[in-house]
């Protein structure tokens, strides 16, 4: 029992000391994938299950209601689009065309992709209460710009409209999630490492 007990104190040791190392990043990489990737595949095979609760589908009637209404004082004030609104959540165009913000357009799941990808991967947790709800904020102005975009491309692009919705847009997601993990890995990784004094 005791010589178990000293291999695996050894081998997380060993384990440690390769990750407070220049090859650490492998790790880091594989655990934002297994973080990123889990996650999303436990979403949609539970998806009626987590919409079946009032309280996600409030939540999101409501974020989306807020991204159409940002994202039309946006079309309106700056871009000086003549829109015309109905309910729920329509935006008409000029030429007809239009942009309805939807429950699955809230952005309520990357919220909770952000949160589980934070509270998961290693890092001091007194940055972690900062650096999740800014996270937040930043993929909701994302969330908002994704909608003006895509109210240009049905005005201006009508065509490239699935190619840009699909394609370009919602892997954009992805990528915003993956420069907040790559600040949070450069800025907070080292410092938490530093602090169990690993670093070499």
């Amino acid at each position: 029992m005791r010589n178990n007990e000293l291999m695996l104190k050894s081998a997380f040791h060993s384990f440690k000391k390769f990750y407070a190392g220049p090859m650490g990043f492998v790790v880091d990489v594989a655990l934002f994938a297994i973080i990123t990737y889990g996650f999303h595949e436990l979403w949609w095979e539970f998806a009626r299950v987590i919409k079946s609760y009032t309280v996600i589908n409030v939540t999101a009637d409501w974020l989306a209601e807020q991204v159409f209404h940002s994202s039309l004082w946006i079309n309106r004030n700056i871009l000086g689009l003549h829109v015309t609104t109905e309910y729920p959540n329509y935006m008409w165009f000029s030429n007809g065309g239009y942009v309805q913000v939807v429950e699955s357009c809230s952005g309520l799941k990357q919220f909770y992709q952000i949160l589980v990808l934070f509270v998961l991967f290693p890092g001091p947790w007194k940055h972690k209460l900062w650096f999740i709800p800014m996270s937040i904020v930043i993929m909701h102005g994302v969330n908002i710009l994704r909608i003006v975009i895509l109210s240009a491309v049905v005005l201006w692009r009508p065509d490239y409209w699935d190619f840009i919705h699909d394609w370009v847009l919602r892997p954009g997601f992805y990528v915003v999630i993956f420069g907040l993990w790559v600040v949070w890995v450069e800025r907070f990784r080292s410092e938490s490492l530093k602090v169990e004094g690993l670093e070499v």
